[in-house]
């Protein structure tokens, strides 16, 4: 059995790609793809992702703030989380830039590269924290692996892991239609997802060998996860209501919970 929580992050994070790259291959069959599966997807995702930011996260940097801190703990949950939120939408800013420069270019060979450079770099970019989020997850167990402990760690990696799905359609299928041949478009789709286990080795070795940064870490990668299921996930599982207007509604409350009671019964 493993017990290194730097070897179960990137066993981790490890699946959470190859979601991203079982996302990409849906490149393989279709050349669209079908809103309602994709909107009940993202819609379980956003409510595991807001279940697991307050049970797996927020919380236990709260009780760690408290017991190993002498600045008070809702200052450290407080200032985490929102350090989390403004460095996703930091890099959502870089993101939305480089997406709007790729719109600009011309249908030229050149032009087309960059397009899909700066495609493949923006789904790239943004994962980069959600790979410190399952990191940090798992990092927090320490020596300790008590089950509700390695539950909230585990919540974290499928939450993310559920939004990896439709993030590898989103670059893979986007290819495809530039011309790109199914083989490319799968590479590039899955290869925009292989930083997230980078990212998590990192994350996790940063709170086990810098163990006072814990509570900030958990509550950082709390806030970046709520900003991607409030800002990103809910609207984009709301665009296509004409599908069904409450069946991206019903995957949010479902994935909601679900992570609530696996925590709740857990812990």
């Amino acid at each position: 059995m493993i017990t290194n929580p730097i070897i179960m992050a990137l066993v981790a994070t490890l699946g959470t790609w190859f979601i991203t790259a079982l996302g990409a291959g849906t490149v393989i069959f279709f050349n669209k793809t079908n809103h309602k599966i994709l909107n009940s997807m993202l819609g379980f995702a956003a409510g595991v992702m807001i279940a697991a930011s307050f049970w797996s996260l927020l919380q236990p940097a709260i009780e760690r703030a408290e017991t190993t801190l002498s600045i008070p703990a809702w200052l450290v949950a407080t200032f985490g989380f929102l350090c989390g939120a403004v460095f996703l939408y930091g890099s959502d800013k870089i993101v939305t830039y480089f997406q709007g420069r790729a719109n600009d270019q011309s249908n030229t060979p050149s032009d087309t590269l960059k397009r899909v450079i700066m495609l493949v770099f923006s789904i790239t970019l943004h994962n980069i924290p959600e790979g410190l989020a399952v990191g940090v997850a798992f990092g927090a167990l320490g020596n300790e692996f008590q089950p509700e402990s390695l539950m909230a760690a585990i919540s974290v990696a499928v939450g993310i892991g559920l939004q990896n799905f439709p993030e590898g359609a989103a670059v893979s299928i986007p290819l495809r239609r530039e011309g790109y041949s199914r083989r490319k478009s799968f590479f590039y789709g899955q290869a925009s997802g292989i930083v997230e286990p980078i990212a998590a080795v990192l994350g996790a070795a940063l709170v086990i060998y810098i163990e006072s940064l814990l509570p900030f870490a958990l509550a950082f990668a709390a806030g970046a996860m709520i900003l991607v299921a409030v800002h990103e996930l809910i609207p984009e599982c709301q665009s296509n209501r004409d599908v069904n207007p409450y069946f991206s509604t019903m995957g949010i409350i479902s994935g909601f919970a679900v992570m609530m009671l696996l925590d709740v019964m857990l812990g």
